[in-house]
């Protein structure tokens, strides 16, 4: 039995001879024509030629096909049938639309895909770091930058911290394309009813979303975070993409990737936290403003729900064990609050004097620098710092006290360097955001008489001449010098003149005379004559070259004159303290330094470090010492006598009262204190102190590094 075919269903057949196009199909020649077999080669080529003619007329090809097409498409209602299947398309329809729109969308996609490029440059959030720099006992002291980020290696990551994220966030990530169809059609759904997008992402789709793209919730901006996550699945390996999602999230307290995310969390890197800090972590990638638990008590009880079920999560999918897991029952504390605080006041100082440094030691260009990524390890001491601030705080404070007007153009700076070259502490001046210039490492006031023992050390260090062509003569601590108040200086052919015709003399404070007196009391008691005689004895440029190699920088020594003996050099309070430390070293000098380790993101960059270098004799280094021990005990006995182990050193004034200076070392730390005004608004120029820096025996820089030394015991 033939059934008869549905009229609305059958299948469109076009047939030449259906459209009645002349010449088109195969009726017989007309009257009076030839058929084709019958025309001539010659003029086969014509004919051909006039069929594509015909052919061609695609108008009255569409104006035939038009009606055609007309009359075969479904009617509806659709004949022999009832009800409501007399709207409803056939399953052949249905079909027909489904693949049709599969391979439309398949094309259009492939399109895209091959369309969207991943773009060349990062977004500026995403490769801007930050510098931050610790202090000696590895505690962070200071940041600098605009964005707190600093980029890892994944293998600084622990395996654990790395799982307790992905089981969090996308546990399929090593075996999945890159791209959530699920997450991406939620999202769609929810931009169309709700007007917003929402989760579902992959861990390779939010690397792009951080990297390469807004956080605009568009479906435009979905969409190409799509395709470029495809293709970049394609491209990077997974390791590489789980590190570059793990440094450029935003894990909340301002911090961008998992190591800061560590430190400002838990005051620790990265790569010393455990799978149940990691999963804490993990929880501030859904939203820090709801997981802090610091924020709010709803918070903790949010943060303690999702770090549990992450842990657990990891037993789900292989990656803790049970027992691993049971040793996990209490929540992590975070910290109150983020210890990588930005710099101000001292800090600025430090970070100052370590950042020049660091650029030097570790040969990298202020460009390199300024991009960040560094973590500087510097050798200033907490305890020191403090101390030394709170010292110079009192006796300004004291200052204005006394003598408001004279106080309001005071400076003080001050160093503590040890034996070693390492810088512990400095005192900068009150606010490096108001004052622009580190006052513990400018070149500003002489050093008066503080400068006495590179004399003496040079003078037993190389010996004297009596005249220009006879040997040294050696020179010892009970070598006798006039000490008497303006004795002429003297050269091997008589007095000294300078310029202006005049006898040069040297005087001591207070115009004291002293007679005959030995270098190494002349030293205890600082009496100037002496030393100013010494140097010329012993050769100004071997007083020179002996400050230098104590560490006195060269653009800071004084004109070699008479006067250089008795301190118009201009050395900052660093250098004035590391050159002290020669002398407790035995004679060994080592660079002042304040930076000890730099790393960039986890690797470690190779620093210039200084060695020491011999200065001095042994046995030159041990008089000067002595007789600093001594000047200390005359000066300060009952400190001398409460110290646990030798303290040395002495003051240090100036002719004209513009500075005072003090320098003593205890034990293996140097400490140099300076106190001078200079009116910044006028000039630069050092004023008189008018008292400012107390008496002889009340002395406001001794007061400061007794301080900051304290206890000495």
């Amino acid at each position: 039995m033939t059934q008869k075919p549905d009229e609305s269903d059958a299948t469109l057949h076009l047939r030449i001879s259906d459209l009645d196009i002349p010449g088109g199909g195969k009726e017989s020649p007309a009257p009076g024509t030839v058929a084709p077999t019958d025309i001539a080669p010659g003029n086969r080529r014509k004919a051909r030629l006039a069929r594509k003619t015909r052919r061609a007329s695609l108008p009255l090809l569409l104006a035939r096909i038009g009606p055609l097409v007309a009359s075969h498409a479904p009617r509806y209602p659709r004949p022999g049938r009832t009800g409501w299947r007399r709207w409803t398309p056939s399953w052949r329809q249905w079909l027909g639309g489904a693949l049709s729109s599969l391979g439309l969308s398949s094309l259009l996609l492939g399109i895209a895909y091959a369309a969207t490029d991943i773009p060349e440059n990062l977004n500026t959030y995403a490769t801007q770091q930050d510098n931050v720099y610790f202090w000696a006992d590895g505690t962070p002291m200071a940041r600098t930058g605009w964005v707190q980020r600093q980029a890892m290696p994944l293998k600084e990551i622990p395996e654990d911290v790395r799982w307790a994220v992905l089981a969090a966030e996308n546990a399929s990530f090593y075996s999945d394309s890159g791209i959530s169809v699920k997450g991406i059609s939620r999202a769609l759904f929810r931009t169309l009813g709700q007007g917003d997008t929402q989760g579902g992402s992959t861990i390779t789709q939010q690397y792009v979303k951080n990297v390469y793209l807004t956080q605009n919730q568009t479906i435009s901006r979905k969409f190409t975070e799509a395709m470029i996550a495809l293709k970049l699945d394609n491209r990077m390996s997974k390791d590489d993409i789980l590190e570059g999602y793990l440094n450029t999230s935003w894990f909340g307290r301002g911090c961008y990737g998992i190591q800061r995310a560590a430190q400002a969390y838990y005051g620790k890197d990265v790569s010393q936290l455990d799978a149940g800090e990691g999963a804490f972590l993990a929880s501030l990638l859904k939203g820090a403003g709801l997981y802090d638990p610091t924020l709010s008590s709803a918070n903790r009880a949010r943060a303690v729900e999702r770090w549990s079920w992450t842990l657990d999560r990891m037993v789900d999918i292989g990656r803790l064990t049970k027992a691993e897991r049971a040793t996990y029952t209490k929540f992590p504390e975070p910290l109150k609050s983020n210890p990588l605080y930005d710099t101000g006041e001292q800090t600025d100082y430090l970070v100052e004097v370590a950042s020049q440094y660091a650029r030097k030691a570790g040969g990298i260009s202020d460009k390199d620098f300024d991009l960040g990524g560094y973590q500087v390890y510097t050798t200033f001491d907490r305890t020191r710092e403090r101390r030394l601030a709170d010292a110079v705080a009192k006796a300004r404070k004291q200052a204005l006290k006394d003598d408001p007007n004279a106080a309001r153009t005071a400076h003080y700076g001050a160093a503590s360097v040890t034996a070693d070259g390492r810088i512990l502490a400095v005192y900068g001046g009150p606010d490096h955001r108001t004052q622009g210039y580190n006052e513990s490492n400018s070149t500003t006031v002489p050093a008066g008489s503080a400068f006495l023992p590179f004399v003496y050390a040079a003078g037993l260090e190389h010996g004297v001449h009596e005249s220009r062509d006879d040997e040294a003569t050696r020179v010892t601590g009970e070598t006798l010098y006039n000490g008497n108040d303006d004795v002429p200086v003297t050269t091997p052919e008589g007095p000294y003149w300078d310029r202006s015709g005049k006898k040069v003399s040297a005087s001591n404070d207070g115009d004291l005379s002293y007679g005959q007196i030995s270098l190494h009391r002349a030293l205890e008691l600082s009496v100037n004559t002496p030393f100013m005689q010494l140097g010329m004895d012993t050769g100004l440029d071997n007083v020179r070259a002996t400050a230098e190699a104590a560490g006195l920088l060269p653009a800071s020594i004084g004109a070699q004159v008479p006067a250089l003996s008795t301190g118009t050099s201009t050395p900052s309070a660093i250098r004035m303290a590391g050159g002290y430390t020669t002398f407790i070293a035995g004679g060994k000098r080592t660079e002042p330094y304040s930076v000890r380790k730099i790393t960039r993101n986890g690797l470690g960059v190779v620093l210039d470090t200084p060695a020491p270098t011999r200065a001095i004799g042994a046995d030159v280094a041990e008089e000067v010492t002595s007789a600093l021990t001594d000047a200390f005990s005359t000066a300060h006995p009952d400190a001398a006598a409460s110290a646990d182990g030798n303290v040395a050193g002495k003051a240090g004034t100036t002719q004209d009262d513009t500075a005072s200076w003090f320098v003593g070392t205890h034990r293996f730390v140097s400490t140099a204190v300076v106190v001078y005004r200079i009116d910044l608004t006028r000039s630069l120029e050092p004023l008189p102190l008018k008292g400012l820096a107390g008496t002889a025996d009340d002395s406001v820089p001794y007061g400061i590094w007794s301080g900051a030394m304290s206890p000495l015991g």
